[in-house]
């Protein structure tokens, strides 16, 4: 065991930009304009402005003009309204202190031992890095392989639209030794097991009976549920409003998306069925270690298909753009011309319509950035609060605990489950199989990126179109993927299959053996807070009549912004 300087997780965390010190900087334009980056910079300018040469000098905008007022105004509203709000506790689960080993915290990429423990020295670089963000400290950071750690310093980058990435919060994540990380990790072996089935074929599926019983017999499981049991109807869904309403997969990753003079067909390239990796121990040990993965890309099938089963959406997100499904939901909504809000001012006048406010040329930004926002937020959380290791890393633990290699104090719930003898029977070893070659990228589990990013984009498309409006022409994929075939069955809303295609692209994640649900959950809801912040600041910019955008949060609660 060795020792650490780890924080208190019951304390709330300093800003960590404690170092290197930053310099203060002359804001005004007239004090920028007066200082030598302005020479050096007009020198550039000149030449790409008519009519100024070599020796002239642009002249400046006096400050007093009304609209430089006036705008100077609005950007100090919204500052003084996002430095007005409750600065948060960020609050961890304790297990970087209760295991100074740090056999319960993320490590990958670090060199490891034999039983994959990170080595004496190595987390507590790491730690170092993080408490000072010193660039110096972040070269020193030792790595047992030729993979780097993703973007630690990103945690102590500012955002000017909206929350800033450290006014928000998230809470902490399930103990390591705790029944709700053990009821994480069963649904993570289940989902292993059951990629290939087709979701049209859950309801008969012995596998998926299978997984439903032992799911609900766990003490301490989060996933939906009826009248207490997790169900073939339920299973593996997340819980927000209308997502238990229709097929598994949201209508937004099935319909054509009109992308200009083009369509796009949601047929997507598949890995073969049982394509699972890192189910080999020492596979895994290098893959902690941060070696390249023996197999280096999936074996793909030779026929493009519709999402049909878990793999298909896993897949989907494994090699998509960040803002991918999203942008491809707001185009669809567009061109079949599905309702805007109500509170849309342009509804209601008749001789000016919108473009760059409340239009299409709006929206699609909006839609787009705000997911990069919001993973400002969630790397804070990642690399600065929790650091929770991984479900590969995890499952490493519960093979070693299963073999006798070690020991740990994990929750009955799991280590003791019936889905781990139908591993092993499957793979020869407890690890948790995996969905990609590569398994979990290399920054902590908690929060997660797909699923920040889910939320935050999701809440910006509730907030423009009409939550309440019925989806058209329903459909769902085939038990091939080969086409599409028309669904029969309650009405599905915009609202639903935006909630739906949120987790979707959330538990895709979990699916693939990333992620655990609490993730899933809490990172969408993290996601829809840097939403709500960022469209507070966009009001603040408005010139027409606005009463505010209308939606409900992933919670079911209705709030007007």
């Amino acid at each position: 065991m060795s020792g650490s300087k780890a924080r208190d997780p019951k304390q709330s965390l300093p800003s960590p930009r404690a170092t290197p010190s930053r310099p203060e900087v002359n804001l005004s334009r007239r004090g920028f304009l007066g200082s030598g980056s302005a020479l050096a910079l007009g020198a550039g300018l000149t030449a790409a402005l008519p009519g100024c040469g070599e020796d002239e000098v642009v002249p400046p905008v006096p400050t007093e003009q009304p609209r430089v007022q006036e705008a100077r105004e609005v950007r100090f509203e919204a500052a003084r309204y996002q430095a007005s709000r409750p600065v948060p506790t960020h609050l961890a689960n304790g297990d970087e202190q209760l295991y100074p080993d740090h056999t319960a915290s993320f490590t990958k990429a670090l060199p490891h031992d034999a039983k994959g423990h990170v080595v004496a020295g190595a987390y507590e670089a790491l730690l170092k890095a993080m408490e000072t963000g010193a660039p110096e400290d972040f070269e020193a950071i030792p790595l047992g392989g030729t993979r780097k750690l993703v973007n630690p310093q990103s945690a102590f980058a500012f955002e000017l639209i909206g929350a800033d990435s450290h006014h928000l919060t998230m809470p902490p994540a399930p103990a390591f030794a705790s029944a709700e990380a053990a009821g994480e990790m069963v649904e993570l072996y289940w989902h292993a097991l059951t990629r290939d089935v087709p979701f049209d074929a859950y309801a008969t599926d012995p596998l998926i009976q299978q997984a439903a019983a032992s799911l609900s017999s766990l003490s301490d499981f989060r996933g939906p549920k009826d009248g207490g049991r997790v169900t073939a109807a339920n299973i593996f869904r997340g819980t927000t409003p209308g997502e238990l309403n229709g097929p598994y997969i949201s209508q937004f990753l099935f319909k054509d998306v009109p992308y200009g003079a083009q369509v796009i067909r949601q047929q997507n390239r598949v890995p073969i069925a049982g394509n699972d990796y890192v189910t080999k121990y020492d596979e895994w040990l290098a893959i902690q270690n941060g070696a390249a993965p023996a197999s280096a890309r999936n074996t793909y099938d030779a026929q493009r298909r519709y999402i049909r089963n878990a793999r298909d959406l896993g897949e989907f997100i494994h090699i998509d753009v960040s803002f991918q499904a999203y942008l491809n939901a707001l185009l669809i909504l567009l061109g079949t011309r599905s309702a805007f809000d109500k509170a849309n001012p342009y509804l209601s006048t008749t001789k000016t319509q919108g473009n760059v406010t409340f239009n299409d040329a709006y929206i699609g930004p909006l839609v787009c950035s705000v997911g990069n926002r919001a993973q400002k937020a969630v790397y804070f959380q990642k690399w600065s609060v929790h650091r929770r290791l991984r479900p590969e890393e995890f499952g490493g633990r519960l093979h070693n605990l299963r073999t006798g290699a070690a020991s740990y104090p994990i929750h009955s719930d799991v280590k003791d489950n019936e889905v781990l003898n139908a591993v092993f029977s499957k793979f020869g070893t407890y690890l948790l199989p995996q969905a990609y070659p590569e398994g979990s990228p290399i920054h902590p589990s908690y929060g997660a990126g797909h699923s920040v990013i889910a939320g935050a984009c999701c809440t910006m498309l509730k907030a423009f179109f009409d939550e309440d409006a019925v989806v058209a022409d329903p459909v769902v994929a085939s038990p091939d993927g080969l086409s599409l075939v028309p669904y029969s069955g309650p009405p599905l809303t915009v609202g639903g299959e935006l909630n739906k295609l949120a987790s979707n692209c959330s538990i895709g994640r979990n699916i693939a053996g990333v992620h655990y649900r609490t993730e899933a959950i809490e990172s969408m809801l993290l996601g829809e807070a840097v939403a709500i912040e960022m469209l507070k600041d966009e009001k603040f910019t408005y010139h027409e009549q606005f009463e505010g955008f209308s939606l409900t949060k992933f919670d079911g609660t209705k709030i007007t912004i």
